[in-house]
């Protein structure tokens, strides 16, 4: 696989507004990429781009190889796993916890009449041990805490062994505990050969695991800088991507942002 996605030039426009405005962006093998931006950047249209969910209106998008309206987009999907407040609605509060991640494997949320092998069931039970959450694969789904629910999507999202994995927000709605919890997950999960191409969205570089290599930066819908973590991430793009005067900081390899003090210059 030479490149998990690569987008020329991107443009997508609703009711005559641009959500995306000539993005380009590329992801390849071993890549860990974090999209920031705020409410309404585009973070979310983006990742319907790559996500297969939408075409652009100009430009081209190739994912996995394939091109955006030249492919069948519903075999496609199969080889991405996505993770979100979509796909956390759907799932019955009465599943299993164990049904919810390998019924991925059906690409539907609530087992009905689907046949599992017991390579399926054992699967399942690995990626949730990996993730420190083995212990919870016989409880129901509505019984979990927010950053259980969490940790269980991003498992049902692994259940394919997917080429792309797109993590949106998942350290929305978590307190210290449980986002402590999430990024020590993700970071084993980053720190893996095994595993896919990584895509996070976030509005907070407080939620960047480490071990994330690449980092994308968007405002009104348009690129304020994409690249290497360390080189892209700085407190003069973070102003630029928020607009305020920010200051970041980094310590043992986490991040953390704060207004910028009057009269002292961002760095």
């Amino acid at each position: 696989m030479s490149a998990a996605f690569d987008l020329a030039h991107v443009t997508v426009v609703r009711s005559g507004k641009a959500l995306l405005d000539d993005v380009s962006w590329s992801a390849g093998p071993g890549d860990r990429w974090v999209v920031i931006g705020a409410n309404g950047a585009g973070k979310s249209t983006l990742m319907q781009i790559i996500g297969t969910t939408i075409f652009p209106t100009s430009g081209t998008a190739e994912v996995l190889g394939e091109r955006l309206g030249q492919v069948d987009v519903f075999d496609l999907r199969t080889r991405i796993g996505f993770t979100g407040t979509t796909v956390a609605e759907r799932i019955p509060a009465d599943e299993s916890v164990i049904d919810a991640v390998m019924s991925a494997a059906y690409a539907v949320t609530g087992r009905w009449h689907e046949e599992y092998e017991g390579a399926d069931i054992d699967r399942a039970a690995q990626i949730l041990a990996e993730l420190g959450i083995g212990s919870l694969l016989g409880r129901t789904f509505g019984t979990l805490s927010e950053g259980e629910r969490k940790r269980t999507l991003v498992a049902r999202a692994l259940m394919t062994d997917p080429e792309l994995l797109v993590l949106d927000e998942p350290g929305a709605g978590l307190d210290l505990g449980a986002r402590e919890d999430l990024m020590a997950s993700l970071e084993m999960l980053a720190a893996s050969p095994d595993a896919p191409v990584l895509v996070l969205v976030t509005h907070h570089v407080e939620e960047i695991p480490r071990g994330f290599t690449h980092a994308l930066m968007l405002r009104d819908g348009a690129v304020v800088a994409a690249g290497p973590l360390e080189a892209t991430l700085t407190a003069e793009n973070l102003s630029r991507t928020f607009g305020m005067r920010l200051q970041l900081d980094v310590v043992d390899g986490r991040f953390s942002a704060r207004r910028a003090a009057f009269g002292h210059r961002a760095g």
